[in-house]
């Protein structure tokens, strides 16, 4: 068992991260402050781990809430449903949501908890390694909106992230190698030579060897717990976390919703990035080939989607969070380890990295 401390104050909690945590409710009951709980799920998660949480629930008024799994499921429609369920169990202000899923659950009853009697406790029980290693950590929550993903949401932090490590045995491949672009991601924006370890351990982590998952998890935990400390609200250094994401996100929505998952988009996002500080002079041409070999022995694309519109990427780039007064900011790298956030990047530069990452699409 391995314990990161997410440093916040008052409102510090705790990270464990081993086999079995789920069903040791001794590591997780500590979090819950109330009497009313409920487990927000999904339709591929609640068969397989509901009960266990259910059952270290014992002598609490709790309920379960199942929702359909997918990221076009992220929505303003289901928040409402989960609201309505806190409603009919009496929650109070003392309630605590315990979000069981990956990345969609988290964020949705992240929102949730955030919104119910102005906020409640929540605990992050992530399943997939994405939401494992990203989203469930730093108390980002927050729903998509047809024009942009995440564009509503709320930083609330978890009262704990409980990271069962078994989970991932029932992760589907595709899932599981889209969250391995959030760990490389880590070693992108801030250690080379964890990218270093990452392509030396890269057969044990495709093959799920349990020490080296165990070590790449509590590296990424341990590294985003330390920006999330020095910057809750993203005024500064913990932009530089969403390396990718700005192309990322706008890949996912314009390709639909679900037809190419988060840490897919990322891994051709961060590509895209570190190819742009190339061509703009920041960084070496070497330093993005070797990312895109590295993305390759993972088995992740470093190509956009078939049938993209370079303009109209570059329009859902522009609604992206970190933009100030319409003008893009970018998270861009001097080198592998290196990133940085930049401004006044011409369109023209960005619109030119789109068309030729469109043409070799085709």
């Amino acid at each position: 068992m391995k314990q990161v401390d997410v440093a916040l104050g008052e409102r510090s909690y705790p990270i464990h991260v081993g086999a079995g945590t789920l069903q040791d409710a001794s590591i997780w009951r500590p979090a819950i402050r109330g009497r009313h709980v409920l487990v927000l799920s999904n339709t591929v998660v609640a068969p397989l781990y509901l009960e266990r949480v259910l059952t270290g629930l014992r002598g609490l008024t709790h309920a379960s809430l199942i929702l359909e799994d997918g990221e076009q499921h992220k929505t303003f429609d289901n928040v409402s449903r989960v609201l309505g369920v806190l409603a009919d169990l009496g929650a109070s202000r003392d309630a605590t949501l315990i979000a069981l899923g990956g990345g969609v659950i988290g964020d949705l009853g992240g929102f949730a908890a955030a919104c119910w009697m102005r906020g409640i406790d929540f605990v992050q029980m992530p399943t997939t390694l994405l939401a494992m290693v990203d989203s469930s950590v730093g108390g980002k929550t927050g729903v998509n909106l047809p024009t942009g993903k995440n564009l509503v949401g709320a930083f609330h932090q978890p009262r704990a992230v409980i990271i069962d490590t078994t989970t991932l045995a029932s992760l589907p491949n595709r899932e599981y190698l889209a969250g391995l672009a959030e760990v490389i991601k880590y070693g992108a924006i801030g250690d080379a030579n964890f990218l270093d370890w990452l392509q030396q351990h890269a057969d044990a982590l495709l093959a799920r060897d349990e020490v080296a998952l165990d070590e790449a998890i509590a590296f990424s935990c341990r590294y985003k717990a330390g920006v999330v400390a020095r910057d809750e609200r993203e005024q500064g250094e913990r932009a530089l976390l969403n390396f990718g994401h700005t192309f990322g996100h706008a890949i996912e929505t314009e390709a639909g919703y679900g037809q190419v998952l988060h840490g897919e988009a990322v891994a051709t996002g961060m590509l895209l990035a570190a190819r742009l500080s190339a061509n703009l002079g920041l960084a070496p041409a070497t330093d993005a080939e070797q990312l895109a070999a590295l993305l390759n022995q993972f088995g992740l694309p470093t190509r956009l989607p078939a049938g993209l519109d370079a303009r109209r990427l570059f329009e859902r780039m522009t609604l992206d969070k970190k933009s100030l007064s319409g003008k893009l900011r970018l998270i861009l790298w001097r080198g592998a380890g290196q990133a940085e956030l930049a401004s006044g990047v011409e369109d023209s530069a960005i619109l030119a990295l789109l068309q030729e990452a469109v043409a070799a699409a085709s």
